[in-house]
């Protein structure tokens, strides 16, 4: 009788691939999943925290995300997960679509011992959240969006493929030396795989549905969006919670680009105050509303309030 083989030993794959120096002001820890090990980074954790997880895009890893997101470790317990198939973590298989990140996602609340927490995505990560809100509300606060991508204006993979070249050329030259790594490893039948799954996936749909408060944060110079002109018209189709927002002078990877300026408009709208350019920012990176959705809270502006446009 043949002997059966024991399980992969996810231990091994932690100590492969844990760096051999840390790469942020946040703990660099593992946590195992369904027997796949996942990497994150996380905030020390204080009395009842409000909990904000930072999810990332295609093809890379939690890396480019920790500008932003140690800036904001002393307002929220912060945790930057590699979700499975990405950077450090294990893979979940050869399945790859934006249900089973979402998935990955409120599992690794669930490991973490965390109910409810606000979420923080850029280009692919919003797809991943707006479908974690949609299969699991009680277990989100708000939503932000930043850059999302994946509708049909980044449609077929050619185009997507240039418009990402055109960015790599607005991103701050260290971006490359984060996010090459990445999609190397990443590698190219993922690609393919994830890219069919994000054309598949009804993201307008599911944004327009979120009852949440949700803020979307674009900037001016990214080819992977729409003019921002287009995107108000969409944002203000129906009723709904979402503020949004744009950042003159950034690309698509504002968490990288432009953290202070990106993380002052996280901290406004988590405490619904109207949006107002970070203390000492650059004059090219002036922040301002293009659209308040009615459901949100008035907010003080000035010697008054506001609400939905």
């Amino acid at each position: 009788m043949k002997k059966r083989a024991a399980p992969p030993d996810p231990n091994r794959h932690i100590a492969r691939r844990t760096p051999r120096r840390p790469s942020s002001a946040l703990a660099e820890r593992w946590i195992v999943i369904d027997g796949v090990p996942v990497f994150y980074r996380e905030s020390p954790v204080r009395l009842d925290p409000p909990h904000m997880v930072h999810l990332h895009g295609f093809g890379l890893s939690g890396r480019y995300l920790l500008p932003t997101a140690e800036l904001l470790r002393d307002d929220f317990h912060t945790l930057v997960p590699d979700l499975p198939g990405f950077g450090r973590s294990g893979r979940l298989g050869a399945r790859l679509d934006i249900p089973d990140l979402a998935e990955a996602a409120v599992r690794f609340l669930d490991a973490k011992g965390i109910d409810r927490a606000s979420l923080v995505g850029n280009s692919m990560g919003c797809p991943v959240i707006v479908e974690f809100a949609y299969r699991f509300p009680d277990r989100i606060d708000r939503a932000v969006l930043v850059s999302p991508a994946g509708g049909l204006y980044n449609q077929p993979l050619r185009r997507a493929m240039t418009q990402l070249a055109r960015d790599g050329g607005r991103e701050p030259r260290k971006m490359i030396t984060v996010a090459t790594p990445d999609y190397l490893r990443f590698g190219v039948p993922s690609t393919f795989r994830l890219f069919r799954a994000l054309t598949q996936f009804p993201s307008l749909d599911r944004l327009l549905a979120l009852n949440v408060p949700t803020l979307a944060v674009i900037g001016t110079r990214d080819p992977l969006i729409p003019h921002f002109d287009r995107v108000r018209e969409i944002a203000a189709r129906e009723d709904n919670h979402i503020l949004l927002v744009v950042l003159e002078g950034a690309a698509h990877a504002i968490n990288f680009s432009h953290p202070r300026e990106l993380a002052h408009i996280i901290r406004l709208f988590t405490a619904d105050r109207a949006i107002s350019d970070a203390p000492g920012a650059h004059t090219h990176a002036r922040a301002f509303e293009l659209h308040r959705g009615v459901h949100l809270p008035d907010v003080e502006r000035g010697g008054g309030t506001t609400g939905g446009d």
